[in-house]
């Protein structure tokens, strides 16, 4: 929607925040940005990893545990499984 910005966009922006600002407050300002992003990333890898070690060790219950089985019928019948469903004699020709 509004593309990357460019050196002279940058150059407008910190006039901008210098005549608003001042000279005195725009380092202030700037720490305060750059360890509130600091933070913000810090907590989105913490995330992630999380999530990534809640997915592998899941893969690893499965793994160790077989594929799920199949829920019981409401009659209480298992459902079949793909080899059940092959006919005795081989599969259907068609003739």
């Amino acid at each position: 929607m509004f593309g990357s910005i460019g050196m002279p966009e940058l150059i407008v922006i910190f006039f901008i925040a210098l005549i608003i600002f001042g000279p005195r407050k725009l380092p202030e300002l700037g720490r305060s940005l750059g360890k509130s992003l600091g933070e913000f990333k810090r907590a989105s890898n913490e995330l992630r990893h999380s999530l990534e070690d809640e997915i592998r060790l899941e893969e690893q219950r499965t793994a160790k545990d077989g594929p799920p089985r199949p829920a019981p019928a409401p009659d209480g019948t298992p459902e079949p499984r793909a080899a059940d469903d092959v006919h005795p004699r081989g599969p259907a020709s068609g003739a």
